[in-house]
This record gives structure tokens, C-alpha cells and sequence, in this order.
């Protein structure tokens, strides 16, 4: 065995390949290091050896920040990188992310994610009826409130498909994305983040309830007035704000964002969705958009 009693992949280390050998430039002039799942423990004393010796070779060669991708698994080497100026950025379910800056001064390495993305679904019958669902859990268990299906968007997933997937999973209804009405940001929510919430017209394609037993405490088909003149709905500003908009939809011509498919670049088969006003006024910029 070498003199630091460690092995990766079966194969004997020593300390200046420990880290070297998993270094890649990045294109801001920093280093980021993906640390493989090691077959046998690496010693945390030998860990921070490697870590200094690695910094101080950066900070000769001028580099700036440093990513450190742990897997989960090497939690033990946490410490010895927070011993050596690294910390926190984010954690994932199989990996911590620490990150250190070596140029003197303040950091300029993006912050971590600081927004979680949900949707409300406004869905409407011919008879304009609304779907609305009674939640098993939450703020709202037990009060008899009707809402609008709602739901947080999953990584990878764009607004509307999840908009489409949450009414599905909540009350079985099979229905089709139109348009986002409207959007609110707030701040201090769910672990302290900010939070986005876009409110989702869709198109009902099937009308049979099934709802989900284990989060939803009842759905159906109400009257829009009698969703509108629930107590728990008039007391609060903006939920009014928003029956106003949907009404408007409705009613009165009111054009929300349709989701426009569209590559990340003229390089690029990535597909995503740019949600924009598609009414007349916008006709020559959609189909800029769409031909581009």
C-alpha cells in the first residue's frame, strides 16, 4: 500500500493525484472536482493534505473558484474541506457541493437555487364549472375550502406539463395547457426560499373524477360563483386578483402566455418553451420565434 494507507477503484492513491486526478477546468477560470465513489474510506487527514497542496498549485496558475462535488457517501471528507476554507453551496440526494474562493476579496460564484416553481390549474366546464379539489393536508385540512389543483414544478419538467400532470395526479381529469393567466413571487417560503406560482388555464379533455386518495380529501365540479364566494377566498386580496383574471379570460378577451416551443440556440436541439402573448398585436414575433 503507499505511505497514505488509501485505495480508489482498488488502485493504490497517493496524495497529489487524490484530487488532481478528478480536476477539470471550468470556463470562468475556477476548477471543479467530482470525487468518485471510493471502493475503500479515504483518511480525512490525507484528504485535507490534498485539498492545500491542490489550492495552492490553483492559486499559482491564477484560478478562481473551486466546485467540490462529494458523493453523499464521503461525508467523513466534509469536514476536512470546511477545515480548509470550503463551504456549503448545495446538497442533492447523492451528492454535497462545497465551493472556495481563492482570489482575495468577494466571491463572485452564483448563488444556490433560490426559487421553487408551482402552478395553480383553472380548468372550466361548458356549464362554467370549476374543478376544484379539498386538500387531505396542509393549511387548508379540515376547513371545507375548495382550491385549484396545485402542485410544484419537478426538475426538468416545464411549467406546462406539470401543470397538465398535477391535474391528472389530483382529480384524474385529463386536460390540455392553454395558457399561463398570471404569476406571483414571493419571499421567506418553503425553506426560506422564494417562490414562483404561475396560474395554468387548461383545456378539460375528460370530465370523470378520480380523485387521489392520499392527498386529495375530495374534488368536483362547483359553480365558479360558489368558489368565488367561499369567506376563505373573499378575505384574501389576491385570490380575488386572480378570479378577476380568469373571468376575464373567459369573458372578455383577457390574453395570457402560451407556451411557445423553441431551441436554447441556433447550435442547439435542445427544445424549451417560451411563454409569450400570442393575440394579433404579437403574430409577427410568434412566428419570428417559431421559424428561427
Amino acid at each position: 500500500m503507499s505511505a497514505f494507507g488509501n485505495r480508489v477503484f482498488g488502485e493504490e492513491i497517493n496524495e497529489k493525484s487524490l484530487i488532481t486526478a478528478h480536476a477539470v477546468n471550468d470556463q470562468f477560470g475556477g476548477v471543479t472536482v467530482k470525487m468518485p465513489l471510493a471502493l475503500h474510506p479515504i483518511d480525512a487527514a490525507v484528504f485535507g493534505s490534498a485539498l492545500r497542496s491542490s489550492i495552492s498549485r490553483w492559486r499559482q496558475q491564477g484560478k478562481k473558484g473551486i466546485w467540490l462535488n462529494l458523493p453523499i457517501e464521503m461525508v467523513n471528507l466534509v469536514e476536512a474541506a470546511v477545515k480548509e476554507g470550503f463551504w456549503y453551496h448545495h446538497a442533492e440526494p447523492k451528492y454535497l457541493m462545497l465551493i472556495y474562493w481563492i482570489p482575495r476579496g468577494a466571491h463572485t460564484l452564483p448563488a444556490n437555487a433560490s426559487h421553487r416553481v408551482g402552478i395553480g390549474a383553472f380548468i372550466m366546464n361548458e356549464k362554467r364549472e370549476l374543478l376544484v379539489v379539498q386538500e387531505k393536508y396542509g393549511a387548508l385540512r379540515g376547513k371545507g375550502v375548495w382550491k385549484f389543483p396545485t402542485g410544484t414544478v419537478e426538475e426538468g419538467e416545464d411549467i406546462c406539463a406539470a401543470a397538465e400532470r398535477e391535474v391528472k395526479e389530483e382529480t384524474g381529469i385529463d386536460a390540455e395547457f392553454v395558457e399561463v393567466l398570471t404569476f406571483r413571487q414571493t419571499h421567506k417560503s418553503f425553506f426560506e426560499k422564494s417562490d414562483l406560482f404561475f396560474v395554468c388555464m387548461l383545456r378539460p379533455l375528460s370530465f370523470d373524477i378520480q380523485k387521489q386518495d392520499s392527498e386529495i380529501e375530495a374534488a368536483q365540479w362547483i359553480p365558479f360563483e360558489e368558489y368565488a364566494a367561499q369567506p376563505y377566498v373573499q378575505k384574501h386580496e389576491l385570490m380575488k386578483f386572480i378570479n378577476k383574471l380568469c373571468l376575464a379570460k373567459i369573458d372578455s378577451g383577457y390574453s395570457g402566455f402560451s407556451a411557445v416551443p423553441a431551441t436554447s440556440s441556433s447550435s442547439s436541439d435542445k427544445r424549451s418553451y417560451l411563454y409569450m402573448n400570442t393575440t394579433k398585436s404579437y403574430g409577427a414575433a410568434q412566428q419570428g420565434v417559431i421559424n428561427s
